[in-house]
């Protein structure tokens, strides 16, 4: 699937994508892998692939669709990678499918049995029959197809039951009627789980709950028996943002949203038994174009929700708890701003926990020598703690500015009410710029005596995400640092302003050219026999430029080891022998998500961390923060975490541009994989 694009060996974005989503998949289908742990990783999968099509492969399909001369040659490019995406997307449906029917085999043979409607026992049906009455009666209104245009109302988050129902007419014949309806799975869950008997778990679909009470659901239609399909659309989600300058960014957002919420569908998921008659009715109604995609499924949709399968009380088939360390020197409580001025601290969370990081925030709203506190937010939490410290904050006379992204895909209804709530406390709240994402993710605490404090972080400050995605957290008092940070944030509220950094990497001021640099370094090092090697971990590489230079210092004998977990563009496989460039991808209970990037600086060796991945995106369209590592013992920890998973052979796979997806193999691997062997490193060293 590889492209020559601008003579160098490259896969698209979108293809790289796909790559990254089989290997979810592959996670899924190892037998070491605890059984219930499978499930949840065939729901990730399912769950990446909607979102893929929302996002991704409607952009593709409507510039595939642009019909004018200008534009020409990237309608023809998007055509063909839409057409590379169907093609890989069938191959790894089956895949998905077989895998599916792997683990639920499995799953019988730990007397865990997923039944349907037609294998149910007298008792069973009257446990459902009472669930029905006491759980979904009122939740389902079947909609008669004839009686819409089209299914524009209808949520693409959710699954639908396409029915045919057949009628006895006066004359002894029959007659069928087609209605569809919403299966209630916000209200009740996707699974239900029947009386346990004789040591052996019971589950049903909720599909097939709804299909045992079809007479309830109909009742006084006349109806004397039913079939049922199930169907899942997926709209295009990218929102359309009218440049009408009177409107303020929170009406422009909200105006979005709508248009979201009414995009067009793309891509359908059917039930393969479903009947021409009925099928016909529902794509009818979807006003779908050439290029969307139509397949065939099995009998269950929307198998995201596997992700909340009942667990049975089966612990022995799910991964070993790794509770939360928190380091010793945080432990006791009301020290954490002085143990920062004292020497530079690090978090890598989820191994640590994220506790920490809020009882930061705790401690600077109370603390009196505190004057300002100032945060980046991308993601929240629900129900955020981080937000909740920073009205303390305020309402304790700080002053606090929060930078809220309201343009975080999925998440902006959230952020627009996390906003309103902090406006409301005191907080100073600011959006940025329109055009220019703020993805970043820092804080900067300024004391009325004494230095300030700046936190710089790879991930969001989301306790949710602190609990599954790897990310470090750098705590530092060195000025140098916190000046620059302190600068950042009058950056983002003036972008206009020319601004020289003297510390930090911040896209889009010089991030890419200072990447450039230090590649561009050690490449001279190699020729001038001095260390020259580079080590990054880093969630997507897709930058062609960046992609170029790497093959550059390849080629010039530099040695390149990279980490990535998601898109990558390299085609390592059509390197010379003689260029060590390889690329591992992680895929393990944690999602890998901290951009670390060593430069091996000619013996001298450079450490950075920070939000920005090597993509279009991050250099050139975002605002995003790189930082330096100076402390040697942080150093050395970020090193590790480099390290140990270029020694992962049990959950690393080969990237080399082919998809394959290959174990990968390593000198001196670990015993075990790189996420378990930094836990008891980190519980050991406490």
């Amino acid at each position: 699937m590889a492209t020559k694009n601008k003579k160098i060996p490259y896969v698209e974005r979108d293809i790289s994508w796909l790559y990254f989503n089989r290997r979810v998949l592959q996670e899924a289908c190892r037998e070491n892998v605890p059984l219930l742990e499978r499930l949840s990783f065939l729901g990730i999968y399912s769950n990446n692939l909607d979102e893929f099509f929302r996002v991704r492969v409607a952009s593709q399909a409507r510039i595939a669709e642009w019909d004018g001369k200008q534009g020409a040659k990237e309608a023809a490019k998007a055509k063909s990678v839409v057409r590379q995406i169907s093609k890989l997307n069938a191959v790894y449906q089956k895949e998905y499918e077989e895998g599916v029917h792997k683990v639920y085999d499995d799953l019988r043979n730990e007397n865990i049995f997923i039944i349907s409607d037609k294998e149910v026992t007298e008792d069973q049906l009257g446990f459902i029959h009472s669930y029905y009455s006491e759980k979904i009666d009122g939740l389902i209104v079947p909609v008669r197809f004839a009686s819409v245009k089209h299914l524009d109302y209808e949520s693409d988050q959710s699954i639908y039951l396409a029915v045919r129902a057949v009628k006895t007419t006066s004359t002894g014949g029959h007659a069928y009627e087609y209605a569809f309806f919403e299966l209630p799975v916000q209200n009740c869950g996707r699974f239900v789980r029947l009386p346990d008997k004789d040591g052996k778990s019971y589950i049903m679909y909720l599909d097939d709950v709804v299909r045992c009470s079809m007479p309830k659901i109909f009742a006084g239609s006349g109806y004397t028996s039913f079939e049922s399909y199930a169907f899942k659309f997926t709209r295009d989600a990218e929102m359309e943002i009218d440049d009408d300058q009177r409107n303020g960014i929170l009406q422009k957002i909200s105006k979005g949203l709508k248009t979201r919420k009414k995009g067009e569908a793309l891509r359908v998921v059917y039930d393969s038994m479903m009947p021409q008659d009925l099928l016909k009715r529902v794509l009818g109604k979807l006003d779908l174009g050439l290029s969307d995609t139509v397949m065939q499924g099995g009998r269950y949709q929307n198998h995201k929700d596997l992700m909340k399968f009942p667990d049975c009380g089966r612990k022995d088939l799910k991964y070993k708890p790794m509770p939360q360390i928190i380091q010793t020197v945080f432990q006791e409580s009301g020290n954490i701003l002085q143990r920062i001025k004292e020497q530079d601290r690090f978090l890598h969370v989820p191994y640590h926990s994220f506790s920490t990081f809020i009882g930061l925030l705790h401690e600077a709203a109370l603390n009196s020598n505190v004057k300002s506190i100032k945060i980046t937010l991308y993601r929240l939490a629900k129900d955020s703690k981080v937000i909740k410290a920073l009205i303390g904050a305020a309402r304790n006379g700080k002053k606090v500015t929060a930078v809220i992204e309201l343009l975080a895909r999925f998440d902006e209804e959230s952020n627009m009410v996390w906003a309103q709530k902090l406006q409301d406390a005191g907080v100073k709240v600011i959006f940025g710029v329109e055009g220019l994402k703020i993805h970043s993710k820092v804080v900067h605490i300024g004391m009325k005596k004494g230095p300030d404090i700046a936190c710089v972080s790879t991930g969001n400050f989301h306790e949710g995400n602190a609990r599954s995605y790897t990310d470090c957290i750098i705590m530092t008092a060195s000025q140098r640092i916190t000046s620059d940070v302190d600068m950042l944030f009058s950056f983002i509220e003036k972008p206009y302003i020319p601004v020289q950094f003297k510390e930090l990497l911040v896209s889009p001021n010089g991030m890419k050219k200072k990447f450039l640099s230090l590649i561009n370094a050690e490449i001279k090092n190699r020729k001038a026999g001095k260390p020259a090697y580079i080590k990054v971990k880093i969630n997507h590489i897709t930058d062609e430029t960046m992609v170029a230079k790497l093959y550059e210092a390849a080629r010039a004998g530099v040695d390149v080891d990279l980490l990535v977990r998601g898109n990558c563009s390299l085609v390592t496989k059509e390197l010379p022998e003689d260029c060590h460039m390889r690329v591992c991808a992680i895929i393990d209970r944690y999602l890998e998500h901290s951009r670390i990037f060593i430069f091996a600086g000619g013996g001298v060796e450079k450490v950075f961390i920070g939000s920005a991945d090597w993509m279009p995106r991050n250099l050139d369209n975002r605002i995003e923060v790189v930082a330096p590592v100076y402390d040697p013992t942080l150093k050395l920890e970020m090193k590790r975490i480099v390290e140990y998973g270029l020694r992962d052979e049990r959950q690393g796979r080969l990237v080399d541009g082919s998809g394959e997806n290959l174990p990968w193999r390593c000198e001196n691997p670990l015993e075990r994989g790189s996420q378990e062997e930094l836990y008891d490193y980190y519980n050991e060293n406490r």
